[in-house]
């Protein structure tokens, strides 16, 4: 059937047939924790800024039409991530690469990010939202087109989705956005590494602004979360006396109880058996609980990046046993009265498969952050198209992935979706051209060296579990 058609028709038809079947295979979607706790402020019609309001402001419009459970979510979600996939593997067909094509459409059913995009979360939202304009703006720059205030104003709404849907977005969408859409070419990299900083600086400034006046959406103290997470890391590491915002005596307990990790702050959360930790934060003002936090990081440095540099190992799992919790996607939703269902039996075996591949150096969020690295190094992007799309997609996943030194709190793998699929793609891309051989190969031996230091430690260090419990003991 596909014979008579022309090589980016195939592409752009097989992605719409994957697309069904993705929908029809994993329907109506995982819910996940957050899916349910968001569910539940569109229920109440309650917002608050823990979880993104946009998302729930835009769950509320199918819930008001009558479609109740996740189901429109995950078909936004799904539909978004195929129309991405599909329109860059249709323009490099069109351009005479249809190997990266056929690469392009392979990467969407790799199963550790899709049984990670399977979940109704922000995190498949973002990635969604962000594959969706890359693919739009490949299309019409393959073909040497311009973008047009049509597509121009479908990338901004996509761009400024992704944005709110998640806290820490700005680091993977102010280099898209303006690799995507800021003219020059990146052979102008001085203006647009300023101009990349005043899209960050304008975006974190105004989003607490747009979530809480035009969304509605309450105050949680979401935001002194990492505050607590690096002050229990400090005391941990300097001792008791280190953050006296919170008296010696409670830090002591916490200690005792084998509280702090630098995994993840969820010990600490209400609910959990550390969250006696949140009385003596109670009431204080959030300047007060941030002053603290810099006088603790200043006080203790060396504490301080010992913490963030466990974290972000444990977050890009490098040096981390093979069975490591978060890395096999959840294949049934959270047990709930909101009617959100869960998916067939046969997501549970794809899962499996997903997780072994996740948990192996092949899934782990490191190696695709040296590729980005690699593509970086290596890409030309002032005289070739795919360079330029290769280094605005690497840009974001590097940003992104750096961010988690600092600003971190958990090690899920769903953070790191997006960057990822952004890695790998910036990668199919870098390899549409031949590349300078020395430097590839260097780039080729620093990528083997990340993959088996990772199989090192996943073979040698200790086991801990799969499931979310065992990061809590």
């Amino acid at each position: 059937m596909m014979r008579g058609l022309a090589p980016e028709a195939r592409y752009g038809l097989a992605a719409a047939l994957l697309c069904a079947v993705v929908l029809l295979f994993f329907w109506p979607g995982v819910a996940h924790y957050d899916s349910v706790a968001q569910y539940q402020q569109v229920v109440s019609g309650a917002y608050n800024d823990w979880h993104p309001p946009v998302m729930a402001r835009l769950w509320s419009l199918s819930y008001a039409l009558g479609w109740a459970g996740q189901g429109p979510m995950f078909a936004l979600q799904t539909l978004l991530w195929w129309a991405g996939l599909g329109l860059l593997a249709a323009a490099l067909a069109r351009s005479g690469a249809r190997i990266a094509a056929l690469a392009v459409v392979a990467l969407g059913l790799w199963p550790p990010l899709l049984g990670w995009q399977a979940l109704v979360v922000k995190d498949g939202q973002m990635a969604a939202a962000l594959v969706a304009a890359t693919g739009i703006v490949a299309w019409k720059r393959f073909a040497e087109r311009p973008v047009g205030w049509v597509a121009t104003t479908a990338v901004l709404l996509l761009l400024g989705y992704a944005l709110l849907v998640r806290a820490n977005a700005v680091f993977a969408v102010a280099p898209l956005a303006v690799g995507l859409l800021a003219p020059g070419g990146w052979q102008a990299w001085r203006s647009r590494t300023v101009l990349i900083g005043a899209v960050a600086l304008a975006a974190l400034a105004l989003s607490p602004l747009i979530n809480a006046r035009i969304f509605g959406a309450e105050p949680s103290g979401v935001a002194a979360t990492q505050p607590l997470f690096d002050m229990a890391g400090i005391a941990h590491r300097a001792g008791p006396h280190a953050v006296p915002m919170v008296p010696a005596e409670t830090w002591q307990r916490l200690e005792a109880e084998r509280c702090s990790s630098s995994v993840l702050w969820d010990n600490f959360s209400i609910g959990k058996r550390c969250d006696y930790i949140q009385r003596d934060l109670t009431g204080r003002p959030r300047q007060e609980i941030f002053a603290a936090w810099m006088r603790a990081i200043r006080a203790h440095p060396d504490a301080y990046l010992s913490h963030r540099l466990a974290h972000w190992n444990a977050t890009m799992r490098w040096f981390v046993p093979w069975h490591f919790p978060q890395a096999v996607p959840q294949a049934e939703s959270l047990p709930n009265r909101l009617g959100l269902a869960t998916p067939g039996r046969q997501v549970i075996a794809f899962d499996r498969v997903a997780g072994w591949l996740a948990n192996s150096p092949l899934g782990a969020p490191i190696l695709a952050f040296a590729a980005a690295l690699a593509v970086l190094a290596l890409a030309k992007p002032a005289q070739i198209t795919a360079h330029g799309l290769a280094v605005s997609l690497a840009l974001s996943a590097v940003a992104m992935e750096a961010s988690f030194l600092f600003l971190s709190i958990a090690s899920d793998m769903r953070y790191h979706l997006w960057s990822m699929l952004a890695a790998w793609l910036s990668l199919i891309l870098l390899l549409t051209q031949p590349l300078p051989w020395r430097r590839a190969r260097i780039a080729l031996l620093l990528l083997a060296l990340i993959a088996l230091t990772s199989l090192g430690a996943r073979l040698l260090l200790p086991q801990i579990g799969d499931d979310y419990a065992a990061l809590l003991r």
